[in-house]
């Protein structure tokens, strides 16, 4: 067994254009066009372990439908059909259940290969797929207790500057950049607002709250942001729970004055947020609508919802 770091167990191999080669032999030539241009896509894919010893992907066919819808909107073209990488996903963990039997992070990433450089260039596209152990991204504490958000000087990218729909890599700096900021500040993580001021998403994960009436919120799709999968996973819980969630856009002081927020997101799962900016939101702690919504999607990873059997591919 091998680490990205003491503590990360990583995967033997990776599945890179078409076979799996070792960890260490997954490597790109430093002329890499996307390296140096930033046009390359990337889905980041949870498999659990569920309830009854089995290792399932969650909602993996979703996932790699929005790789190539990325990779179209950015006119990356793929090598490969939905059908052969949902495969090689699946391969990938085949071949490595001994050690990931209690789950892991899978990371699909296209690029723009070597080859001719400039802004104009078009080389071959490089795929692949990649796994390691990776706990939750904003905390094991986070998500029990809630975490703290600052509101970001860096705001989310207009639709006409970039294509938000896209999980695009070189479009990461803008949140890399408000993590950042948020992090040596003393926080956890950053909340970034549209160029009309109104709440967009944080970093890496989209929000929703609850405000003092108890109405559920989100922003909407015609907002600069992700279209998550997580997210609308949770809308589903929500609505089938008899609960109604508003998509509309909101600004910075009602996130201040609301009962609860939480972020959603592969990688955050479900983290509550129990202050922004130096405020605490509701009790300052997890609500119960955040708490209904952490114990019904761990349930649902898990195969302990019939209901949802449909977003489990098992390996």
């Amino acid at each position: 067994m091998s680490s990205t770091s003491s503590s990360v167990l990583r995967a033997e191999h990776i599945w890179l254009d078409g076979k799996l080669v070792k960890w260490d032999e997954g490597s790109v030539h430093v002329m890499t066009h996307a390296l140096h241009y930033g046009l390359g896509v990337f889905e980041g894919i949870r498999a659990y372990k569920t309830h009854d010893g089995r290792l399932a992907v969650f909602r993996l066919r979703e996932h790699i439908r929005r790789l190539l819808d990325s990779a179209h909107i950015i006119m990356l073209h793929i090598p490969y059909t939905e059908d052969q990488l949902v495969e090689a996903t699946l391969e990938l963990l085949r071949q490595q259940k001994h050690l990931f039997a209690n789950g892991a992070y899978l990371r699909p990433v296209a690029f723009m290969g070597d080859g001719a450089m400039g802004l104009g260039a078009v080389n071959p596209t490089r795929v692949a797929v990649t796994a390691w152990d990776w706990g939750a991204y904003l905390g094991d504490k986070g998500i029990r207790e809630g975490i703290r958000a600052k509101v970001s000087s860096f705001t989310r990218m207009h639709v006409n500057v970039n294509m938000v729909r896209g999980k695009i890599t070189g479009q990461y700096v803008n949140s890399i950049l408000a993590k950042r900021e948020a992090v040596l500040a003393g926080y956890d993580e950053a909340i970034l607002l549209d160029i009309s001021g109104f709440v967009a998403e944080a970093s890496g994960e989209n929000i929703f709250m609850v405000n003092k009436k108890g109405v559920i919120k989100t922003p909407p799709l015609s907002s600069p942001i992700l279209d998550g999968i997580t997210r609308d996973t949770v809308l589903k819980l929500l609505r089938d729970s008899g609960r109604v969630v508003d998509e509309v856009t909101f600004t910075r002081d009602a996130l201040y004055i609301c009962n609860e927020i939480f972020f959603t997101g592969t990688a955050a799962e479900i983290t509550p947020v129990r202050e922004v900016d130096n405020r605490q939101v509701g009790e300052g702690k997890p609500g119960p609508i955040g708490r209904f919504v952490q114990e019904s999607y761990f349930k649902v990873v898990r195969g302990q919802d019939d209901r949802y059997a449909d977003w489990l591919t098992y390996v």
